[in-house]
């Protein structure tokens, strides 16, 4: 691990994988959206679509903020409610009052955009492929007093152990773990949404990715009253629309836990047998960031820009890896889908590989 300033290496940070899928990319099959692609179910759109009649009203979040306080085991007071994720970025980087904030890379490059466009000077710690991409707590400079970390990472699929997580805590400093892909992860493990033990602790949670409601944008922080306070005056008035607030309601609900459970061990199924036909092209020089615990699969291999554009002329969209911090050139990121896209995709790959 070492200790890198912001703007390093020119990493495009407002670069996601939405756009691989734009325009001409749209008719391709999408394993560059890490969102669950059979959402979201009728169930859900349908309880969406009965709040339309009460979009005359001004949006009221109260049920919905308690009952994701009540799906975590939190007062309200520690919850609040925001445009997706990307939302809670821009307010911690607006509304709190830091000195030195870090980003442990590679990671989703919202936080260190949001914080960057706030006028912050940012430092990024950045972990190694050698070390399998895991974090040591002692490589964060003492004196960071606000750390971003996500669990499980994009675009490593890395997870992290709560306990060397919470061993980035410390009086003074603001710990933000992004868990944006956590229930994604079966039983949830390593989770520490649940937690008011860990000083200065917010979690930030979205409902877009195993819900497919990216396009509505939900999602919520879990902190500290005071803090929690803090974010919510840098927000506008009715930050979240009605609709979103149902969805978060729902989304939090019996029903809705017991489905996203059995999502995240199909997933976790469906991951290990991407892992294993990718395995099949160790002669041909691909690499794979393993353990994978997210939806999604970090490879490493050589050319793989032109093995990435040979896959789009195939039919096939990924993401691309060079836009994080702390990768290169080499990588690609390839979201986890079911087993019949897998085998169309893991065809093509072997038509796009150089040859041994």
């Amino acid at each position: 691990m070492r200790t890198d300033p912001a703007g390093a290496g020119g990493h495009d940070l407002r670069h996601h994988g939405d756009a691989e899928v734009r325009d001409d990319g749209s008719a391709l099959t999408d394993l560059a959206v890490n969102v669950r692609t059979d959402t979201p179910p009728a169930w859900l759109r349908e309880h969406i679509a009965a709040s339309l009649s009460g979009l005359a009203a001004y949006p009221d979040g109260r049920a919905a903020r308690a009952a994701v306080a009540a799906r975590h085991g939190h007062a309200e007071e520690r919850v609040l409610l925001t445009a997706g994720a990307a939302e809670a970025f821009v307010l911690l980087a607006r509304a709190l009052k830091v000195r030195r904030p870090v980003v442990v890379h590679p990671q989703f490059t919202e936080p260190e955009a949001a914080l960057r466009d706030a006028g912050h000077t940012v430092d990024r710690v950045l972990l190694r492929e050698a070390d399998g991409f895991r974090l040591d707590p002692a490589a964060v400079p003492g004196d960071a007093d606000l750390v971003v970390i996500g669990n499980p990472t994009n675009p490593t699929s890395v997870l992290h152990p709560a306990a060397t997580v919470a061993a980035l805590a410390r009086p003074g400093r603001t710990l933000v773990v992004d868990e944006a892909f956590m229930d994604a992860v079966p039983g949830e493990r390593e989770a520490l949404a649940g937690r008011t033990d860990v000083p200065g602790l917010v979690v930030l949670r979205s409902l877009t990715k195993t819900w497919g409601l990216a396009g509505l944008r939900i999602g919520y922080v879990l902190a500290a009253p005071e803090t929690v306070a803090e974010l919510e005056r840098a927000q506008p008035l009715w930050p979240v629309s009605t609709p979103a607030l149902v969805a978060a309601e729902a989304c939090v609900g019996p029903r809705a836990l017991a489905e996203a459970a059995a999502a995240a061990r199909r997933g976790a199924a469906d991951r290990g047998y991407l892992v294993a036909g990718l395995r099949e092209f160790a002669a041909r020089g691909v690499r794979i960031t393993e353990p994978a615990e997210g939806p999604f699969v970090l490879v490493r291999m050589p050319e793989a820009a032109a093995v990435r554009r040979r896959l789009r002329a195939l039919g096939y969209a990924v993401r691309r890896g060079d836009t994080f911090p702390g990768l290169d050139g080499d990588w690609l990121r390839l979201a986890v889908r079911d087993r019949a896209t897998t085998d169309g995709f893991l065809s093509a790959l072997s038509r796009s590989l150089l040859s041994p």
